[in-house]
């Protein structure tokens, strides 16, 4: 009972620090980065006053669409976006939030969001003065939607299938994001490596990764017989281990890939895109497949699932678990640097990357079925769609509410999730 409680609350206060540790700050500022449709808007003027008014300094957004303001100290300011030097056919969405009150902490840099869109996307209204319905918005978003949707689900499909052959909830899932997304950066930026070719190194050491996490670390720790609550402690360690090297080694800014990252706009009916967010899906979702199909089709995709339904039996029958189990790994790794290759490409590359969609990755795979990997592309898909149809009743900084309270609803109604299985309790 006392190593219980050692445990958990061990649990506690280590999941209590992931979830609230913010980058190291090098005194108080405000920042953000102004993008279109995932492009970045530069040129556009912000200015920012203390909350009587008082000017403290104006800026420009870079070539990224990154802008940054250091404040005098902790406290209230006042942050205006200047619509008159918005570039044509990028308007804001909300025009009664161009001014914002953002309050500053001791040693924080506090990140101003200022949702942009084409003209005639304003909240409200069933028409614009441009032409533009509620039903090209909402085929905008769901377009959008899906994008966001099988990013996450690349992610969540290595989560689930490593759940469920192991039952270990990770929490250094989202630093397999990160890592494949700053192998690609590495790569294509510093080495002068075309994208494609960065992605395709990217993917190969994220799976060799995986393989070594497992064979070195993960495999040890469950020969020694640690319980499945104290691995999850130590995934949390080992995610803040992660995730700090990853902040000494690449810096705390945020940074794009060189290929593809200002492409014009593609009209296809009421959807606008750049051509690289089509090429992204077609990959994820050709991914997606191939791997779904390989879990039931291929002899390994068997032995898994013979695996994730019972190790023991799965094991008596002549299955070599381990060997399964890094299996599983590799491609989980694979397949979230991957994910992490084109989350970098969407919203460029950051050492937090990983951790901040590691929620959404929980969702989408809690919301599909805890260790189902088709499950959790369908969780995913739907964490997608409501993240970005929720904006068209709310602002763009509570986006991910809409997800999460259909997360509460399914979890209510179904435990087991969209695709899972009930079990029986006791």
């Amino acid at each position: 009972m006392r190593r219980a409680v050692i445990a958990f609350t061990a649990f506690l206060g280590g999941l209590v620090f992931l979830l609230s540790s913010p980058a190291w700050a090098d005194g108080e500022a405000l920042k953000g980065t102004l993008q279109n449709q995932g492009q970045p808007v530069n040129g556009v003027k912000i200015s920012v006053a203390t909350e009587d008014g008082k000017p403290v300094a104006e800026v420009a957004s870079g070539a990224d669409g990154k802008w940054e303001v250091p404040v005098p100290k902790a406290g209230k300011y006042k942050v205006t976006l200047d619509q008159k030097t918005l570039p044509a056919g990028v308007a804001l969405k909300f025009k009664n939030r161009a001014t914002l009150d953002v309050q500053v902490f001791d040693g924080s840099q506090r990140n101003v969001l200022f949702a942009l869109g084409p003209p005639g996307q304003q909240a409200g209204g069933g028409q614009s003065a441009s032409g533009t319905s509620i039903w090209e918005r909402v085929a905008q978003l769901t377009f959008e939607g899906f994008n966001l949707g099988l990013i996450i689900a690349l992610a969540a499909m290595g989560l689930s299938l490593v759940f469920g052959t192991t039952g270990l909830t990770n929490f250094a899932h989202g630093e397999l994001l990160t890592f494949g997304a700053m192998c690609a950066y590495f790569f294509n930026v510093v080495a002068g490596v075309p994208l494609i070719l960065a992605a395709i190194i990217a993917v190969v050491l994220g799976g060799a990764f995986g393989y070594l996490q497992d064979q070195f670390f993960w495999n040890r720790l469950r020969r020694r017989g640690s319980s499945l609550i104290a691995m999850m402690i130590i995934s949390i360690g080992l995610a803040l281990l992660l995730r700090y090297v990853f902040l000494f080694l690449f810096g705390g800014e945020s940074a794009a890939y060189l290929d593809y990252n200002a492409q014009p706009g593609v009209q296809l009916g009421p959807i606008s895109a750049a051509p690289k967010n089509f090429w992204a899906m077609g990959i994820e979702l050709a991914v997606l497949v191939v791997v779904g199909v390989a879990l039931l089709k291929t002899r390994t995709g068997k032995a898994a699932r013979a695996v994730a339904d019972n190790p023991a039996l799965a094991s008596s029958s002549g299955i070599d678990v381990e060997r399964v189990i890094r299996i599983i790994w590799t491609v989980g790794g694979a397949v979230a640097a991957l994910a992490g290759v084109m989350l970098g490409l969407a919203q460029n590359v950051n050492y937090q990357m990983g951790f901040q969609i590691l929620l959404l990755v929980f969702a989408g795979v809690t919301l599909g079925g805890l260790g189902t990997a088709f499950g959790a592309l369908v969780g995913s898909i739907v964490v997608g769609l409501f993240i970005q149809l929720s904006t068209l009743v709310v602002p763009t900084e509570l986006k991910t509410v809409g997800a999460l309270m259909v997360l509460i609803l399914v979890m209510l109604f179904r435990p087991q999730g969209i695709l899972g299985r009930r079990e029986r309790i006791g």
